[in-house]
């Protein structure tokens, strides 16, 4: 846990300077208010909740893919990754302490984007855990766990910065964009029915759907990202 605790405190104070990750963070929700204030608010026939779902969407499947990637292809162009690793930090120490930054300020972001949807914390529901913005929250920090997961098995895998960029954009467009086509498209939709992003995009348009099917389905990519980041560590943790 110390070893987590000393990456955490580091990667925060380093995110603070990173412009380029922190707008990943902000763009998005501003975006989201602009489309509902003067486009959602203007027509009835456009849902309170529809371009705060869908930028929250994009952001998770998009936004946080690259700032992981970003993150760690800094850490190794940097050489910082190979200390670490030589300090005997484990992968999974490593992982929680980057990825507790991240998925921190992807909370604070999930919440803004339920804001501006007007998911309030308790809505028309009789408690908390049956509510709108639970279910939101559930989806959106399950999604966000895998995000990171996979931007960092990208970031360990790349060289640096530059290239980090370029092999993550083709995921994060797939990610991020996927589930918007496969609402026009029934075999698209076949199609990205195993990426998270699209189980988000599940609940995020149908509330009384449940969360089982689509949480099920989050939890096993999850499970597939970790093992594949663990044995991108393994076998890049100590190059150059």
């Amino acid at each position: 846990m110390r070893s987590v605790k000393a990456i955490f405190i580091k990667q925060a104070k380093d995110m603070t300077k990173n412009f380029s990750v922190l707008l990943m963070f902000i763009i998005f929700p501003i975006v989201a208010f602009v489309m509902t204030r003067f486009v959602a608010s203007a027509n009835e026939d456009i849902p309170d909740t529809m371009f705060a779902t869908m930028m929250a969407g994009i952001f998770i499947g998009m936004g946080l893919v690259q700032s992981a990637c970003g993150v760690i292809a800094e850490d190794r162009e940097k050489k910082s990754l190979r200390f670490l690793v030589i300090a005997g930090v484990k992968p999974m120490s490593y992982l929680l302490g980057i990825g507790g930054v991240i998925l921190a300020a992807a909370l604070l972001t999930s919440i803004a984007f339920a804001y501006i949807g007007g998911l309030f914390p308790l809505g028309y529901a009789s408690s908390f855990l049956e509510s709108e913005f639970a279910a939101f929250m559930a989806v959106m920090i399950s999604g966000a766990v895998a995000s990171i997961i996979l931007g960092a098995t990208i970031g360990i895998l790349s060289k640096n910065q530059q290239a980090a960029t370029g092999i993550s954009m083709p995921f994060a467009l797939v990610l991020g964009f996927g589930p918007m086509l496969a609402q026009f498209n029934e075999q698209a939709e076949r199609i990205v029915s195993v990426f998270y992003t699209q189980q988000i995009n599940v609940v995020v348009n149908d509330f009384a759907s449940g969360l089982i099917q689509p949480l099920t389905v989050i939890w096993i990519n999850i499970a597939v990202l970790a093992v594949l980041f663990v044995l991108a560590y393994a076998r890049k943790g100590l190059r150059d």
